[in-house]
């Protein structure tokens, strides 16, 4: 199952760039940065990756946010990415990238861009195509959602195909933010928010009655209203379902007890992702060999969660067709 795996040509569909450094990108920062107080040593800084509880995940993933200065380290990033998405026969990522988050920090626009464009082009070279979905910190408010669709739709940059929302949702209505994804929506990007990760169903009902969202990032909760789980799979609205995630911030008590099995048996579109893969010592191929594990599932059951990631995406209809068929000889292998 491992090498199958490997085998298949896989879409990465929920990815946080910041969330995306692995420690040689870290190592790179810390040792250019060396103010930001990062471990510069391989050893100690391995120990500093460690995750413990989710407070100590967001004292990582913040130390990593405070290293980007500028276009440079932005490139970084989005190589370090690449490179550990080629090595897993990844094809095709959409990132999760909060632009409003980098400017507050003092990076300019320009620097952000150019970044990402020229990351994006060392990741074709290593067969990657990376798309980009800018997403609105929740907890900055309703400014932050008016300077983050500004910018997306003032600099419209080669690759970006969403829009998103992320950050804590206790107290985070989604109704505030339909106006700027209605915007966002206009002007041809998907909605694609974050919902029901540690809220209820009602935050999944809210992100699809207003932000039309058409696809939903984690959703895990939604096994808690059969009328939803009915909707979605009616629907065919994909989850992005990140099990390790979920378990490391104590969503769930483990990959076994995971809502994912109830969610494929309802027939709801279930594609399997990362989020912040080196935080939680996650990888694409891992998620999908941990699935398959606890689900028991066999190489069908496993191509139809790759095939999910691809029809889902944002992809135009040939690469979808070109890389339906690649799974499909990778399966006839078996």
């Amino acid at each position: 199952m491992r090498s199958f795996i490997h085998a298949l040509p896989k879409v990465e569909l929920h990815v946080h760039l910041v969330g995306s450094a692995g420690v040689d990108t870290v190592l790179e920062l810390a040792r250019r940065h060396p103010e930001a107080g990062v471990p510069a040593d391989r050893d100690e800084l391995e120990r500093f990756y460690t995750f413990r509880d989710f407070d100590h995940f967001l004292k990582v993933y913040w130390a990593v946010q405070s290293m980007l200065k500028d276009r440079h380290d932005v490139h970084a990033l989005v190589v370090g990415l690449a490179r550990d998405l080629a090595r897993q026969n990844v094809r095709y990522a959409e990132v999760t990238v909060t632009p409003y988050n980098h400017l507050l920090d003092g990076v300019s626009g320009d620097d952000v861009l150019a970044g990402l464009a020229s990351g994006r082009a060392v990741a074709a070279e290593l067969g990657v195509e990376l798309a980009w979905c800018f997403d609105i910190p929740g907890e900055k408010g309703v400014h932050a959602a008016r300077e983050t669709l500004a910018f997306a739709l003032a600099e419209r940059p080669e690759g970006l195909v969403s829009f998103g929302l992320g950050g804590p949702e206790a107290g985070i209505g989604r109704a505030q933010f339909a106006p700027f994804f209605d915007a966002a929506r206009d002007a041809g990007l998907h909605s694609v928010p974050h919902a029901g990760e540690t809220s209820g169903p009602e935050t999944i009902w809210s992100a699809l009655r207003d932000l039309k969202a058409e696809r939903i990032g984690h959703g895990t909760s939604c096994v808690e209203d059969p009328a939803l789980v009915e909707h979605l799979a009616r629907k065919g609205i994909a989850l992005e379902v990140c099990p390790t995630s979920n378990v490391r911030t104590r969503q769930v008590t483990s990959i076994e007890a995971h809502p994912v099995r109830q969610m494929l048996e309802a027939g709801v579109v279930v594609t399997v992702n990362t989020d912040d893969p080196p935080f939680f010592g996650a990888t694409l191929e891992g998620e999908y060999l941990a699935v398959a594990s606890a689900l028991e599932l066999g190489h069908a059951e496993v191509a139809r969660l790759a095939e999910n990631a691809v029809l889902a995406s944002f992809l135009p209809s040939r690469r979808k067709t070109s890389l339906l068929e690649e799974i499909s000889a990778v399966l006839a292998a078996v």
